[in-house]
């Protein structure tokens, strides 16, 4: 939730609690007259001026810290920061996987070729199209994916194979 909502939140539960609190203080000087023998001296009505007193000065802190929230101002720098970083690595990562194309011998052509048309598909189909096998495509894709140039994923018994 964004801070001016939580603000508005907060500060409009502030209002309800000191509503309860006036609502309690005027029942409370109610009871008290009502049952102190002593009249306006009774040390009762005391104790209610300290209660209320203290649930006032709760209320404020509590409005005040809504109203913080309300006028702060979110930092944005930080999220433009985080994206250059992206934006540097990705290049960096698409330069390094040209480079990496160029290196690839034979049986790793075979396989990244396969899997350029299919996008992704089991390493068992893999062994199926490339007609090596199964030692060889798992050799051919630790090499592929030193390299950055594909991703395994467990699926069960077999892996997952798929582009970067």
């Amino acid at each position: 939730m964004e801070n001016k909502k939580v603000g508005y939140l907060i500060v409009g539960m502030a209002v309800v609690i000191g509503i309860i609190v006036f609502l309690f203080n005027s029942s409370l000087k109610d009871i008290v007259s009502s049952t102190c023998v002593h009249g306006p001296s009774c040390s009762m009505y005391g104790n209610i001026r300290m209660q209320t007193t203290i649930s006032l000065v709760l209320v404020g802190a509590i409005i005040i810290i809504g109203l913080v929230l309300i006028f702060s101002k979110e930092k944005e720098r930080i999220i433009i920061k985080t994206k250059k970083i992206k934006d540097e690595y990705s290049t960096k990562l698409g330069q390094e996987k040209e480079k990496n194309l160029k290196l690839l011998n034979k049986e790793e052509k075979i396989v990244y070729n396969i899997l350029l048309k299919e996008k992704n598909m089991f390493q068992a189909d893999l062994v199926e199209k490339s007609g090596f096998g199964k030692v060889k495509v798992t050799r051919v894709l630790d090499k592929l994916e030193h390299k950055n140039l594909i991703e395994r994923k467990r699926r069960g018994m077999t892996n997952l194979v798929a582009l970067k």
